[in-house]
Formats: C-alpha cells, structure tokens, sequence
C-alpha cells in the first residue's frame, strides 16, 4: 500500500511539472539537444535558484549560474558580454570586457537588487577557501525590471537570497516558469520566466554543447519556430489598440565546453540575440538586452596565480565557429519559448498577468501545420 501511495504521488508530481516546447512536438532547429536540454548539459555548469512568493505584492527572485564547482576566483573562465541594447544595470562589464575573464558565479535578479546581490557575491568570494588576501571581486549581476507584477521599490530580495541561491546550485534538470529572477517577468505580453535549452554538435564537428539559460521580460510579436502566434492571437506590440510595451529587457546566459577565447565567446555571444529576433522580440529603446557568454574548457581556464608568465592550451580557430553559433541560436530560440510554456499565471502587486494560452498556441501551430494534428 505505502509503495503504491509512492507511486502515486510521484505520478502526480510529473503531471505537475511545467511542460516545455517539445513535449508539444515543437521541436526548434535542427541539432540535438542535449539530455536535459538546459545550460546543465555543459558539463561543470551549475544552476541554483530562491524564489520569493511572498503576501500579495512580492513576486521575484535570484537564479545563479555557477561556470564550475570549484573556486571560480582562484580558476577563472574566458567570458564575454555582448550588448544587444543597453538600457540596463549590468554589474561587471567594463572587467570582464578588458580581461576576458568571470571570476565569480553569474547572477540575475531584478533591477533594483543588482547591488545587494553584487554585495553577496563578494562576500562569497572573499569567503571561499584561498581566497583570503583577495583585494579586489569583480561580480557578475545582470536583471530585469520586474516592477509590474513585484513591489520593486521595497527591495525584498537579501544577501541571503543571493547566497541560498548559490548554495542550492546543482547539475541537471533547471526549473523554469515563474521560479527565480523570472518570478515576476512578462515576455510578449504574456507571463515570462526562466527558460533554457541546449546544443550538441556532431561528432564529426567536434562533439560540442551550447546551453544556454534566460530570464524574459521583453516584448515584440511572438513567433514560435516562424508561426506568426501573437498576431494569431491577437496580442502583439504596435496592434492597433496597444496592449502593452516591449520594454523590459532579457537576460541570456550563454555556456559552452568548446575551448574559446574571449574574442569567440563575444562572437557567439552575438548570435544569440538572432536567436531572441526569431521569437519575434525586437530589443526595443527601454530594453536591456545583454548576453554573457563563458567556455568551461579546463584548457582555457584562467588561474589566479601561475609560476608562468605565459598562458598555453589548445583554442578553436575562427573557422569552427559556425557550427556553434548555429547552436547558440537555436538554443536561445528554443529557451525562450520554453519560458512561455512553462510559465503560469500571476497576479501580483495589483495587477494581473496571464499566461501563454498553450491550447489556442498548439491549434495555431497545428493549423499551420507546424506539428501534427
């Protein structure tokens, strides 16, 4: 009896669990995905989440992205950032834009707690084994404005979040909809979140993965996989009775095991923001649309202190870049879509925010016949 009960329950709990793109049959682009399909399947990358529920007008969040489980300061990652559209308070560009590096986790929040969370990630750093003559931390904080469904204004979110956040980070499956940072986003006039996706490359090209993890508050027309949806739904920025603006800003998380340099990491940091233009978004003036990208190779990894003036390992050549970046795009493309399906409704600080109707998409998509009937 109690075995059955077990199965009953953890029956109950798969039915509960938010459904993505491809369990519709929307199956974006062409490459594999890799087992988890999520910013996870590059192996070492870690993901942690705090989400804040809270009474009738707190509804945000901190998501951490660890590039490895060991002393990030002590062995650095090549990164780089690129900037689809600035209007935002990205925390650390100028450092890592000069020395190519990340040297703490990655985290995003909202807007008006990039410096708490900068706060946090100092203290963690300065806490961590071998870290004790460490004089200068350059954190890692990017956000989006989660003002409408969230009292923004009341800054809610602690050094304690941030920092359970990163304790909590771990391999496999990411949660994505309403969790973390995405806890109060919009995306297409719809209720956004977090969403992620990941690339394999064939053997042949060398057996890379891209994953890559966002957090969505942006606008534009909604498309998914090239089907013209927002229109078909009749909710989409410049319709005649303007329903709702594309501000707002996405956050894109980029992480691969291909040993890249930082100049190649700023190049497929680029391409991900084609990935954001096929779901229709636009990186409107009030949009802060930014990409960080970083390798997990341990060929490129940078450490603290070296007995050589030299560095040495193994990088690609520009010419096996193509490949990737046709994975970073599709990737990007496909974690976005995945935060629509997997977010739900909200109501919160007043104001009430739906989500993507999933049955109304899939006879769109079916009746573009997109995916089978």
């Amino acid at each position: 009896m109690r075995y059955l009960l077990t199965v009953l329950i953890s029956l109950l709990f798969l039915t509960m669990q938010a459904q993505r793109a491809r369990d519709y049959g929307i199956k974006i682009g062409v490459l594999e995905t890799g087992q988890q399909n999520a910013i996870t399947d590059v192996a070492g990358v870690l993901v942690g989440q705090q989400t804040l529920h809270k009474k009738k007008h707190i509804r945000t969040g901190v998501t951490a992205i660890l590039p490895h489980g060991d002393n990030i300061f002590q062995q650095k990652v090549p990164a780089a950032i690129y900037i689809g559209n600035g209007f935002g308070k990205l925390m650390g560009y100028s450092q890592v834009a000069e020395l190519g590096n990340i040297e703490t986790p990655i985290i995003l929040t909202n807007t008006l707690s990039v410096p708490t969370a900068a706060d946090a990630l100092i203290d963690y750093t300065l806490n961590q084994p071998a870290n004790q003559k460490v004089r200068s931390v350059n954190p890692i904080v990017g956000e989006t404005n989660d003002g409408a469904l969230n009292n923004i204004r009341g800054r809610h979110v602690k050094k304690s979040d941030v920092l359970a956040a990163i304790k909590k980070a771990k391999s496999g499956g990411v949660d994505e909809g309403n969790v973390g940072a995405g806890t109060g986003t919009r995306c297409f006039g719809f209720k956004g979140g977090i969403g992620t996706a990941s690339r394999i490359l064939p053997k042949k090209l060398g057996g890379y993965t891209v994953g890559v993890l966002v957090q969505t508050n942006f606008g534009g027309v909604l498309q998914i996989d090239g089907v013209p949806v927002g229109q078909e739904l009749g909710k989409f920025y410049l319709k005649e009775q303007l329903e709702y603006s594309p501000d707002g800003s996405c956050m894109i998380v980029v992480a691969t095991d291909a040993p890249l340099n930082s100049r190649n990491l700023k190049r497929l940091a680029k391409r991900a923001m084609l990935g954001l233009a096929k779901t229709g978004g636009i990186a409107s003036n009030g949009s802060g649309d930014y990409v960080i990208a970083f390798s997990t190779a341990k060929d490129v990894r940078i450490p603290y202190q070296s007995d050589s003036p030299f560095r040495s390992g193994k990088v690609l050549r520009n010419s096996e870049m193509s490949p990737l970046f046709m994975g970073v795009i599709e990737a990007t493309e496909e974690a976005i879509i995945n935060s629509l399906f997997a977010a739900e409704s909200m109501k919160g600080n007043g104001q009430q925010m739906e989500a993507l109707p999933i049955k109304k998409t899939i006879k769109i998509m079916k009746r573009y016949k997109w995916i089978a009937r």
